[in-house]
């Protein structure tokens, strides 16, 4: 089976909770375990998060672009920005790294996402935004109800 949405939302940080629950809400059907859903989710709020704190600065009037794909039991998720950019992905993707030390952020978004994906992608330019595409292989469950 395969199966795909796309969703573009406003740069609020309200938005941060319809993401979650859309992606959760789409992956539900292929019956993922709680760890999976919630880790799932864990990666879409770090992400949108990244995109409208340092993508965008709070810009309100800014979008972000997912979309997700379930193939059988694997999902493809993509998290899109239109904003300032990565000058230094290697640098970002370190533990502990923040942009806005200022704002008591804790950098650790990306070793968040690369630990509950199975794959990671990051790609970004500066003032062409960012894009990080991510796989999660869900484990077979079967029914305990017979």
């Amino acid at each position: 089976m395969k199966n795909e949405m796309c969703l573009e939302f406003s740069s609020v940080s309200e938005n941060e909770a319809f993401a979650r629950v859309t992606v959760g809400s789409f992956i539900a059907q292929i019956d993922p375990t709680m760890d999976e859903l919630t880790e799932i989710k864990t990666v879409v709020s770090e992400a949108v998060t990244n995109s409208i704190i340092h993508g965008y600065n709070n810009d309100p009037n800014q979008k972000i672009v997912i979309s997700c794909a379930i193939i059988e039991e694997e999902i493809e998720l993509t998290i899109k920005d239109f904003g300032i950019g990565i000058g230094d992905i290697e640098e970002a993707r370190q533990p502990l790294y923040t942009s806005k030390p200022d704002m008591e952020r804790s950098g650790m978004g990306f070793t968040i996402i690369e630990n509950f994906m199975d794959t990671v992608e990051v790609l970004s330019a500066p003032d062409k935004g960012t894009t990080v595409h991510m796989t999660k292989q869900l484990a077979k469950t079967k029914s305990v109800c017979k």
